[in-house]
């Protein structure tokens, strides 16, 4: 008897894995409020880079002393791009305040950015990402990341590239198919 292809639904896996990062900034929000409010770009893209880099460590070392996995670092990752284009889009003169409600307002909206361009590459690419390695994902991350740095050092100019939103927007993305791999089996967490 043959195989039949598992059958996927990318749309459904995308908003899965957003509901599971959605649940931990709320939850975050009620916590710490919106102190991340104080975040400038750069220190946005370190702490990108941290998450990134610890996850190259674990794919590198063949032991782990902290308990946290490579999936809670992926979450970490859309939550710091999504504030980050949140960032971006309310400048540094909005309140540094805002109410769970807001915030979760403000995220929603900018899911919907990383969502809509994830349908439009997905189009044009037919889901290539399917077949890359949670590796390739990782170090185009750290690429992104140090694209970040680097329009930041140029006072947030490029000539010819895009700008740090659309970086901002592929590392949600990149973070995105990762967590979906991992709940497929096809990544390890």
């Amino acid at each position: 008897m043959e195989k039949l292809p598992v059958m996927t639904n990318t749309n459904q896996q995308y908003d899965d894995a957003v509901r599971g990062c959605r649940d931990i900034f709320i939850k975050k929000t009620r916590d710490y409020g919106t102190s991340w409010r104080v975040l400038r770009t750069i220190s946005i893209a370190d702490q990108l880079y941290i998450k990134a880099r610890r996850i190259r460590t674990l794919q590198e070392a063949s032991e782990q002393k902290v308990g946290e996995d490579k999936a809670g670092e992926f979450r970490a990752m859309v939550n710091y791009g999504i504030i980050g284009l949140v960032q971006l889009s309310l400048g540094a003169s909005a309140p540094e305040d805002l109410d769970e409600k807001e915030a979760g307002r403000l995220y929603d909206s900018k899911v919907a950015e990383a969502r809509a361009t994830m349908l439009d590459k997905n189009h044009d690419y037919g889901e290539a990402w399917r077949d890359m390695s949670q590796e390739s994902f990782v170090d185009l991350i750290l690429m992104k990341i140090l694209r970040i740095r680097q329009i930041v050092s140029n006072d947030g100019k490029t000539l010819i590239s895009e700008g740090i939103d659309s970086n901002y927007i592929d590392i949600i993305n990149y973070s995105l198919f990762a967590l979906i791999l991992v709940a497929e089996g096809k990544h390890t967490a």
